[in-house]
């Protein structure tokens, strides 16, 4: 059995190196980063020097894949026209700095429909990927669809809904995807479970596919499986249970794909040290 690629989501205060410095104590194998505010829809442009401070603070780092996380403000599904053009422009401003930085995947939540209704959402999502990505043919960095625990009217909460998405885009081919245990199990799947998680495998494999997995989430989850809620746990604290990331962390076509821990630092910090710890054990 080969070993999980294990990381968590690190920040970047203080310069995008010391991002890279915070993975390698923590002992992670790969890592995720903000590359701008979360929440602010512009940032000043990254400095030439700066990315190229933290390219070389990679190359020279035992660190694999830096995958980033997209602004929460981003509705790709938004029905007000100002909101619509500021998330297509803040997830191209977003592309364009990983791009600069070597980053080869972008997280993101696809949006809310607003009352509009499922089908047309999707529909509008597919469509302002298109928009983006239709300008970036030759760019390196790829837009990854994050699964969803699906809270109010936000999209992207099955499998089959992800599968939509690419399916009515014309550069589908150019979208891969997020897993997230917490969003999944939130959403409704027993991934709790032994049987559940085969039945959630087995789904994967018939919409999504695994080859377009780029990244997973590891978190546990506060509430009730189906609740719709997206809060995370640390592992082995909340619903989901440790015995579930076993499977997770032992599933041979994920070997090679990138595992993140989002979870609650706590007060001291050392959350996500003790998360990979745990994880570890597991194997």
């Amino acid at each position: 059995m080969s070993k999980p690629l294990l990381g968590a989501h690190v920040s970047v205060a203080g310069g995008f190196p010391e991002g890279l410095r915070r993975g390698v104590e923590l002992g992670c194998e790969v890592l995720q980063i903000f590359v701008k505010s979360p929440n602010q829809w512009k940032a000043k442009p990254i400095a030439g020097e700066d990315a190229a401070a933290f390219r070389a603070a990679h190359a020279a780092s035992p660190i694999g894949t830096i995958t980033a996380h997209a602004a929460y403000l981003i509705n790709l599904a938004a029905t007000d026209a100002e909101i619509l053009a500021k998330s297509r422009a803040g997830l191209t401003e977003e592309l364009e700095r990983c791009d600069v930085l070597g980053v080869p995947g972008l997280v993101v939540h696809p949006g809310a429909h607003l009352g509009r209704g499922e089908d047309e959402g999707l529909t509008a999502i597919a469509e302002s990927i298109d928009s983006i990505v239709a300008k970036r043919l030759a760019a390196p960095t790829r837009i990854l669809v994050e699964l969803t625990a699906g809270q109010g009217s936000v999209l992207g909460r099955t499998l089959e809904q992800l599968a939509t998405i690419r399916e009515r885009a014309r550069h589908g081919d150019r979208i891969g995807f997020c897993l997230d245990t917490c969003h999944a199990f939130a959403s409704g799947y027993a991934i709790e479970t032994a049987a559940g998680w085969n039945d959630f495998l087995a789904s994967l494999e018939q919409t999504i596919g695994f080859a377009s997995v780029q990244c997973v989430h590891l978190n546990d989850s506060v509430h009730e499986k189906g609740s719709r809620k997206d809060r995370h746990e640390n592992i082995g604290q909340g619903k989901i249970g440790a015995e579930a990331f076993r499977r997770v962390l032992t599933e041979s076509r994920f070997a090679k794909v990138p595992m993140i821990l989002e979870t609650p630092m706590g007060d001291d910090e050392l959350g996500h040290a003790r998360d990979l710890a745990t994880l570890r054990a597991l194997l």
